[in-house]
């Protein structure tokens, strides 16, 4: 089984990636939820709170794509764990007024913050860009 561990980190980070990645196109182009989709124009006018959750859909895509490839793995895991934790504190914390993420539905946010902190620390996997030996 511990043979397996690189492969199984890769899908991880892959899967991971892959969510953090929906929820980014989710906000910024409406796909696959068109209802949750985050104006532009919130973001020129910068109207608050939607622009920054459209600068946060930004790094999500960003991200959530370097993740799937794994590429720039780690910088990726370090700022989605960071953008996860800021989801936690500033809209499911301040929502619900508590901390115990079971009762302001910030369990997601948790569990992805902490998995892209594993990430970071534990590195891209077996298959990805940042593993390809350098010529």
């Amino acid at each position: 089984m511990t043979s397996l561990s690189p492969y199984a980190l890769t899908l991880l980070r892959v899967v991971a990636g892959a969510l953090l990645l929906e929820h980014g196109l989710i906000k910024l182009i409406g796909f696959p939820d068109a209802s949750s989709m985050i104006p532009f124009d919130a973001v020129t006018q910068w109207q608050m709170p939607q622009a920054q959750l459209w600068i946060g859909g930004v790094i999500e895509t960003v991200t959530g794509i370097l993740l799937i490839l794994g590429l720039l793995t780690r910088p990726a895991a370090f700022l989605a764990a960071g953008l996860t934790a800021v989801a936690f504190w500033q809209f499911h914390f301040s929502r619900a007024g508590v901390v115990f993420p079971a009762m302001n539905g910030g369990e997601p946010a948790v569990l992805f913050c902490f998995i892209f902190i594993y990430i970071l620390f534990a590195g891209p996997g077996a298959l990805s860009v940042d593993a390809t030996p350098k010529k």
